[in-house]
Order: structure tokens, then sequence, then C-alpha cells
């Protein structure tokens, strides 16, 4: 019998190595000729885009954003705008 590698991605918050399957995929759209990219939430973490991974806790988000990791991951500025979204749509997940 032969053992299943589980695939690992590190929170962008905690910087900890967590099973894929226990974190959300926090995602940049591709960019078009003229449209800017678009920074959302994938829960089913099969949407196309630049991925980066956060544990699904309001803790980790909060982490992410006064240590700028998804800035550094998807190498740009984000408007505080996006991030009050994201802490929305965060807490969705952990209430539903």
């Amino acid at each position: 019998m032969t053992n299943k590698k589980i695939p690992l991605r590190q929170c962008v918050g905690c910087h900890e190595m967590k099973p894929k399957k226990e974190m959300i995929r926090v995602i940049r759209t591709n960019t078009e000729e003229g449209a800017e990219s678009e920074i959302i939430l994938d829960t089913t973490g099969r949407k196309n885009g630049r991925g980066a991974y956060i544990c699904p806790n309001s803790e980790c988000l909060n982490a992410a954003i006064k240590n700028r990791g998804l800035e550094r991951s998807f190498k740009m500025p984000i408007p505080a705008a996006v991030y009050e979204m994201l802490k929305k749509e965060m807490e969705e997940f952990e209430t539903g």
C-alpha cells in the first residue's frame, strides 16, 4: 500500500505549512488588455488566476494584511477596499 502525498501550502498570514484542503485560496484574476485584475476568495480552489493560501480564520487574514503577505504574493499593491471585502467574505465563510 502506498502513502498518498498530501499537498501542503503556506499561509500568507501565519506562515504555517498546512494541507491544501484546510486552506482557503485567495486569487488575483488574470488581467486582460485594459482590464484591472480582481482579488477574490476562491472557496472551491479551482478558479483561474494567481493564488495565495490563507487559513480559514480572520486572525490569519489580519496578519496577512499587517505583514503585507498578499501584496508580496501577488506582486502588486492591494487597496483597502479589497481587504474590507475579503474580511466580509471571511466572516461569511466562518459563520456559514
